[in-house]
């Protein structure tokens, strides 16, 4: 909104300074601090609310040290990220933007699906939350919508070769390529359009890519979502690797934006999706600030209503920059705890059955727990896994370059 009143000022008026808006680094910088001073100086506001309506954690006794003294935290702080990182945006993004819009209703979507799950759990006092029948189902809709709306919608185009800025100012159209492409690590020319997965069938199918694209997305969706919950287990943990994750990406979404930075690096330029950067600047501040009273001992919790929204947003500007293979390398957090989770109940599934009594790969699952079953403290155990997600995210950047 702040976009364009300013705006408006600088046409109508020459306000002096007003064009400062026009300029992406400026928002994108107030758009941090903005998310930060609000998740902090309002971050505590919120907590006493939740408090004062007994919105707090119950805890399922899993024998872990210091588990029961987090009994009655307050949860559902997901709500301090999610506003911190709509009102920036709201203020200062360019809101016809396809890639703005589709980020926003993301968030809303999964918030509400978090929301009813810490809500059932607080209010309804069922551990169990929202059936998982349910949030599959809502993960689904998005997926199918965020796919569809990126395979079919106009405004998502890419440009393969970029050019340099004086010819795509002169005939801008002409380079763009409405075709659903992904990049693929470590390649040289290393654009991949899904369309060759079917035109293998017969001539003429390429037309139907939609058919393998949307389930590919709405499995991205499902998977990065989930893993960001199931991380969601000791303080500071998710919000930190998150926010780790979140600024890789924001890298990835400026080159990509950014004419010279994609022609230099040789990478798909994505028209229009610089704007983005205003987004995750404003996500990543949330989620700093969220860390504010996320680590040890955690004053609030991020609940499902964090969790999931995390997850989800991460995949979605994972796929809007063309960068979701490299998703199991960049959330390789997220992905290890999710496969230690499915190992750990595949491995007793199938020892119970063959011996008649299950065998367990680690003491918990997911693999903090593990951890802190070894007796590690908590707070070690979440630097490590930052440790571990900077190099990740620093290999997933070196990328742009290494192929």
């Amino acid at each position: 909104m702040l976009y364009y009143l300013f705006d408006f000022l600088e046409k109508q008026f020459q306000f002096p300074g007003a064009s400062v808006f026009q300029y992406l680094s400026f928002r994108a910088a107030a758009a941090v601090l903005m998310s930060l001073i609000f998740s902090m100086l309002f971050g505590k506001r919120i907590i006493l609310l939740l408090k004062k309506q007994q919105i707090g954690e119950s805890v399922r006794d899993l024998g872990l040290e210091g588990q029961k003294e987090k009994e009655g935290t307050p949860t559902m702080g997901g709500i301090i990220i999610i506003l911190g990182t709509l009102i920036p945006v709201l203020l200062l993004a360019q809101l016809n933007n396809i890639y703005i819009l589709l980020l926003i209703t993301t968030t809303l979507w999964m918030g509400m699906i978090g929301g009813v799950d810490d809500y059932i759990k607080v209010f309804k006092k069922n551990k169990e939350g929202l059936k998982g029948k349910f949030k599959l189902f809502g993960q689904l809709l998005l997926g199918v919508f965020i796919g569809a709306t990126i395979y079919f919608h106009p405004d998502v185009t890419v440009r393969v070769n970029p050019v340099v800025k004086q010819a795509v100012e002169t005939s801008p159209a002409d380079n763009n390529v409405k075709e659903v492409l992904t990049t693929i690590p470590l390649l040289k020319n290393n654009e991949f359009d899904y369309k060759v997965l079917v035109r293998w069938t017969g001539e003429g199918m390429g037309e139907y890519a939609w058919l393998i694209f949307i389930p590919i997305v709405v499995f991205i969706i499902t998977a990065v979502s989930n893993g960001a919950n199931l991380t969601d287990g000791i303080d500071g943990l998710a919000a930190g690797t998150s926010a780790i994750i979140v600024f890789a990406l924001g890298i990835f979404a400026w080159v990509s934006g950014n004419i010279n930075f994609a022609n230099y690096l040789n990478i798909m330029y994505i028209p229009n999706v610089g704007e983005i950067s205003v987004f995750i600047a404003a996500f990543l501040g949330a989620l700093i600030g969220f860390l504010w009273y996320n680590t040890f001992p955690a004053a609030v919790f991020m609940g499902d209503t964090g969790s999931l929204t995390i997850g989800a947003l991460i995949s979605v500007i994972a796929i809007i920059v063309r960068k979701e293979l490299l998703i199991p390398i960049l959330c390789g957090v997220f992905f290890i705890e999710t496969l230690s989770v499915i190992f750990q109940v595949s491995y007793f599934k199938y020892t119970k059955s063959k011996t008649g009594t299950g065998v367990r790969i680690f003491k918990m699952a997911p693999l903090h727990h593990h951890y802190q079953k070894l007796g590690f403290h908590e707070s070690k155990i979440v630097a490590r896994f930052w440790i571990i997600g900077i190099l990740l995210a620093v290999l997933t950047i070196v990328t742009l370059k290494l192929r």
